[in-house]
């Protein structure tokens, strides 16, 4: 059996720790002041991009990475808050789109703020430009190619 060598043992633990860390931040933020979790904004954001064609759960999950069933008690809850609509796949007697509401449009807005202060009080005021742009270009390497 191969093993990893120790500097991509400590490159995946510092990954994780660091990633973790700052999406707690941003909860923690977003929780402050009185907003859903990240994973609402998120969902509120693809859905916005997507605009009036909106999204099928399916392609929503690919773009969030959450499980079927994350995916689809999060659009639940959103629907019951009437921050997403759901209406009848005119492709697929049994599918869905979902579409962001006037609501849930707002309420992104609103969180966005928010989020932007965490990014720039756990990130950009800790890395300089150059290191965030290595930052980045170093970690598109393990992200896989588009449309994969």
């Amino acid at each position: 059996m191969t093993k990893p060598d120790t500097d991509t043992i400590a490159a995946w633990t510092r990954l994780a720790t660091a990633s973790r860390i700052l999406i707690d931040a941003i909860e923690e933020a977003l929780k402050s002041h009185g907003f859903p979790p990240l994973a609402w904004y998120d969902a509120l954001l693809e859905l916005d991009k997507a605009g009036e064609a909106g999204l099928r759960p399916f392609e929503l999950r690919a773009r969030l990475l959450l499980p079927q069933y994350g995916t689809s008690r999060l659009l639940d809850r959103m629907a019951r808050e009437d921050l997403v609509e759901r209406t009848d796949c005119p492709d697929d007697g049994r599918g869905q789109i979902i579409r962001i509401t006037s609501k849930g449009a707002a309420l992104r807005t609103s969180m966005w703020p928010v989020y932007a202060d965490a990014l720039i009080r756990h990130v950009e005021t800790r890395l300089d430009p150059a290191d965030r742009r290595d930052l980045a270009r170093i970690l598109d390497r393990l992200l896989p190619p588009p449309g994969t």
